[in-house]
């Protein structure tokens, strides 16, 4: 039996050894103590955002709506001949049935700037489904104009003076009395999601930038997955080691951090200018956000394969498979759920992207949701930037509203990709 050397040993009951250690839980109670602040100022900052655009947003979801008994008059509609119909006239006489003691035009003007500019489209919708209603009167709940809107939602206060509010005490007086008379409630607002554009608040609508946005995303799934996932197989998988494949992995890389804009002036440079595709189209959009896209899905499709373990790979070979065969029979398959995940994130980020839209032109005022991807249309971002620079006391909310709705759609998404993640992820 061979003797060992006693080691030095440490006198942890020495008052030098205790101090060091005492220094040493200090720091890391400091460090520690540093990181849930910095968590703590994150999920505040965070919630100081929800709560602001939760509180200024919520007002957008509901609609204020008041009834009126509408008398279909022959003499102002002529059903052969809609467009020359008017309606207008049918609805001051409507208003002036309901206050019988207003009089003259400026004052008549002044009581049915009650309804909402988009009364009329009710009405005339209403004929042309049942031409029979001339001549009848038919009680209809039409959406109120957007400054009405605002005073019964309380966002005019009744108690600024007359000249500083931007309704008068005859106007406050018009619209209580058909709040007395039970003709005005507010519903959910459906027309924020199935109305496009507007340029009167109460009738703008996300149809148009939901139905744009879709297409651009699925324009860009179609192009930027298969593409991606074909060059992430081949660069880990089958391409030689050598100067130019890292050059190439360099250049990957460096493409994931350039900023949005500059696909915007490659698209517009490119697609626009060269190849006189049209503008404002979710197709474009779609192929600008492929572009921005593809350096992610690359990336996350790479780091997926690379997490296969390499076993796999050598059991797959040593039982007679072939190098394709080990690829797309068992390597893939394994990685796939990482490279959703990743597809799914790449997906999101580019949702959000306003930038590289502005610039082909995804920002005009579309009054119609697209039929096909080759349509003129908006995108949900592009959307709020336009309600953002809004004048209208209206389209505050809207914005507000919209963003919330555009969170909704990343939160999904995300739950999709941890979805994705868990339910398909295997451990070694």
């Amino acid at each position: 039996m061979t003797e060992t050397t006693p080691t030095r040993g440490i006198d942890w009951a020495s008052p030098e050894t205790s101090s060091r250690l005492k220094a040493r839980r200090r720091r890391q109670n400091r460090l520690k103590y540093a990181g849930m602040v910095s968590i703590g100022i994150a999920f505040l900052m965070l919630g100081i955002l929800l709560v602001s655009i939760i509180s200024s947003g919520y007002s957008a979801f509901v609609q204020t709506h008041v009834e009126i008994d509408v008398f279909f008059d022959p003499e102002a509609i002529d059903v052969d001949d809609l467009p020359r119909s008017n309606f207008n006239a049918v609805l001051a006489a409507t208003m002036q049935a309901q206050f019988p003691e207003v009089e003259g035009t400026a004052e008549l003007r002044r009581l049915t700037g009650i309804l909402s500019d988009g009364a009329r489209w009710t009405i005339r919708d209403l004929i042309v489904e049942n031409p029979d209603l001339v001549g009848e009167t038919v009680a209809v709940s039409v959406p109120v104009a957007d400054t009405y809107d605002q005073l019964y939602k309380g966002f005019i206060d009744r108690e600024t003076p007359e000249q500083f509010r931007r309704l008068d005490d005859a106007q406050i007086a018009y619209f209580d009395r058909l709040v007395e008379e039970g003709r005005v409630e507010a519903t959910f607002n459906w027309a924020l999601f199935f109305n496009a554009d507007s340029r009167f608040p109460e009738l703008a609508g996300l149809k148009g930038a939901i139905i744009g946005s879709f297409y651009a995303l699925a324009t860009c799934f179609v192009l930027s997955f298969p593409v991606g996932i074909g060059a992430a197989i081949y660069l880990e998988e089958f391409a030689p080691r050598n100067r130019f494949s890292d050059l190439i992995e360099v250049n990957i890389n460096n493409l994931a951090a350039v900023p949005s804009v500059v696909f915007g002036l490659l698209a517009l440079a490119v697609f626009l200018g060269w190849f006189g595709m049209p503008r404002s189209s979710p197709f474009v959009g779609g192929m600008t956000l492929a572009l921005m896209t593809l350096p992610t899905i690359i990336i996350a499709t790479r780091a997926a394969l690379k997490a296969v373990p390499p076993s796999i790979r050598e059991a797959a070979l040593g039982v007679g498979a072939s190098r394709h065969q080990v690829v797309f029979q068992h390597v893939l398959p394994l990685a796939m759920p990482g490279i959703l995940t990743g597809t799914i994130i790449g997906l999101a980020q580019a949702l959000g992207e306003t930038a590289p839209l502005l610039l082909i032109g995804m920002n005009a005022f579309i009054t119609s949701a697209p039929a096909t991807p080759f349509d003129s249309s908006t995108a949900l971002p592009t959307q709020i930037f336009i309600w953002a620079d809004s004048p209208e006391r209206g389209f505050v909310s809207r914005t507000s509203a919209a963003i919330m709705v555009l969170l909704g759609f990343l939160v999904m998404m995300n739950a999709v990709a941890i979805y994705l993640r868990n339910r398909f992820q295997r451990t070694w």
